[in-house]
């Protein structure tokens, strides 16, 4: 189950939002061909992904920014690239191009503090733009709780298409980071739960000021939650397979 897109059209290109896919995947490119080679990723994350037991040594307060544009695969890449694709634009629309980026960028580096205080001895790098990236669903959850999202739910040979309120799917992703940070060992590697969360509450947090000069909850009275537009509706193509006549046939046929 997962999210293809929303229902939450934004009034401008968004540029940042592209600029940020772009610098993301261009950088993933640019070391993928080293990453069979243990020796030369690991000496590559050394340089540049998060590791809390540096920081706690006074060192790599760079990695804080660096870490989150490096990914440690192609569905880790794809993952948070479709999702910042989906939150980004609408986040991007009502903050501006400048304040949308720094929102990112501080959105990332709470994440990686809250990484960092989970398990500051920790050698275990980290990376991804997972964290700056719940920081904008952080902000979408505070801005647009109502508004549609399409989820693909994929079951065996059974898929469908359901459109849901962005907070129930925003919610139960939330709760999913917060419970595998409390049954994880940040030692052990893996998923960044701590990072994800802190990232989300980081992000709900900044977004206040932009909630508050929108209304505050007087902003939720007169959207009820969906957003202050129309909302896009989408229906899926006809098929172009041709339909067979079920007519009964006698057994000459």
């Amino acid at each position: 189950m997962f999210p293809i897109r929303d229902h939450n059209p934004s009034g401008r290109t968004p540029y940042v939002t592209y600029f940020l896919m772009a610098a993301n995947i261009g950088i993933f490119l640019s070391y993928f061909g080293i990453m069979e080679d243990a020796r030369q990723i690991n000496a590559f994350w050394l340089d540049w992904a998060l590791i809390p037991a540096r920081l706690d040594d006074g060192q790599g307060s760079y990695t804080l920014v660096s870490s989150m544009f490096l990914h440690g695969g192609w569905w880790h890449l794809a993952g948070n690239m479709l999702f910042l694709y989906i939150f980004g634009d609408n986040i991007e629309d009502e903050m501006g191009p400048l304040g949308y980026g720094l929102f990112y960028l501080a959105a990332g580096v709470a994440a990686g503090w809250t990484q960092y205080f989970s398990a500051p001895l920790s050698t275990v790098p980290t990376v991804g733009a997972s964290g700056a990236i719940a920081g904008v669903m952080g902000a979408y959850l505070l801005l647009y709780p109502k508004a549609k999202v399409d989820i693909l739910i994929i079951f065996i040979v059974f898929f469908r298409i359901f459109p849901i309120p962005a907070w129930i799917i925003l919610a139960v992703w939330f709760a999913m980071q917060f419970a595998g940070g409390v049954g994880s060992d940040p030692d052990a590697g893996g998923v960044a739960y701590w990072a994800h969360a802190g990232g989300f509450v980081a992000g709900l947090i900044l977004a206040i000021p932009v909630w508050l000069k929108r209304g505050g909850p007087g902003y939720w009275q007169r959207t009820e939650g969906h957003p202050p537009h129309p909302e896009a509706h989408y229906k899926l193509a006809a098929s172009r397979i041709p339909k067979i006549s079920r007519r009964r046939r006698g057994p000459w046929n």
